[in-house]
């Protein structure tokens, strides 16, 4: 699926005003022995059990310490190798402070701090957002459709394409802010289907090739109205991670330009691919496409099915 490789996500809910701890660890999949938490010493582990969820393990458990977590430091323990994934930790303090952080595969030690640094959440969002484009793989498939049919041949290819990119991240940008701030809400499940949907939609379209199509002709009016639910896609991985509450305007902000970035490098990656290639593919333009309709087509329909089901199955 498109969004297998989300990140590990561990949040730490201290209780009122005492030591108590409530811990949940939620990994993908792609990890089978969830890792395991260590709070600072003097803090034991009192109760747990883990729950399985689609795509996804859930292991709650409580913990009682000798004193707060505050400045000290925490560890995660791999059982497993870690399939290259970034570990989310997110700890919630009595007062409505939170701290947040997102450790890099081979990290394994944080010191809760004392107080948010705008630098760090910047940074390390950014990075987030980054690795998110990337690995969603449905986004960047629909972003390739979108450069097949605003490129296509013409003296005004290159506006076309700025502006039918810059249509989509307005649309998606708009949603993941009101998403991620809870302002609007959609069944997450139900939207990555409509995803997949509307990347079967442009399949087809590259596979139809008819230039009077109202997608070919304002290939921005298509970009933007799917983009508004590739929004909520995007804020389906800050809501399920959190954003800290005494820098969230930097967290939401740096998010949303690591997925700009993302898509950028990806979209010049190609760009340059195609000037490379150029001259050998000259005249098989029209081969390329229909090999990109049918690839795009096969891979999103099966998205499509698998998510639908799994939407059927949730409700």
């Amino acid at each position: 699926m498109g969004h297998d490789a989300r990140p590990i996500s561990i949040e730490i809910t201290q209780q009122a005003e005492s030591p108590d701890y409530d811990v949940k660890i939620k990994v993908p999949d792609a990890i089978r022995v969830p890792p395991r938490l260590e709070l600072p010493k003097g803090c034991a582990r009192k109760s747990g059990h883990r729950t399985s969820l689609p795509g996804s393990i859930l292991v709650q458990s409580a913990y009682l310490c000798d004193a707060l977590i505050d400045g000290r430091q925490i560890a995660i323990r791999f059982l497993t190798p870690n399939p290259s994934l970034s570990t989310v930790l997110r700890v919630s303090l009595a007062g409505g402070i939170s701290h947040s952080t997102i450790l890099g595969p081979g990290d394994e030690r944080w010191i809760v701090p004392a107080q948010e640094q705008a630098d760090k959440v910047a940074m390390q969002y950014a990075r987030l957002g980054i690795e998110h484009i990337w690995f969603g793989v449905d986004h960047l498939l629909f972003v390739l459709c979108l450069l097949f049919i605003a490129g296509r041949s013409g003296s005004k290819r290159w506006r076309r394409v700025l502006v039918t990119i810059t249509g989509f991240t307005v649309a998606h940008s708009i949603t993941l802010v009101l998403s991620a701030l809870g302002m609007v809400a959609l069944p997450i499940l139900a939207v990555e289907a409509v995803i997949a949907l509307s990347i079967v939609f442009l399949g087809l379209e590259l596979l139809r090739k008819d230039q009077a199509s109202w997608t070919y002709r304002y290939p921005q009016s298509v970009a933007m109205s799917f983009g508004l639910l590739h929004g909520f896609g995007f804020a389906s991985v800050l809501r399920e991670i959190g954003l800290p509450q005494t820098e969230l305007p930097v967290a939401l902000l740096f998010f949303n330009l690591g997925i700009e970035l993302g898509q950028v490098m990806f979209i010049a990656i190609i760009m340059l691919l195609g000037w490379l290639v150029r001259g050998r593919l000259s005249g098989r333009e029209d081969a390329v496409r229909t090999f990109a309709g049918y690839l795009v087509g096969m891979v999103s329909s099966y998205w499509l099915i698998d998510r639908t089901l799994a939407f059927w199955m949730a409700t």
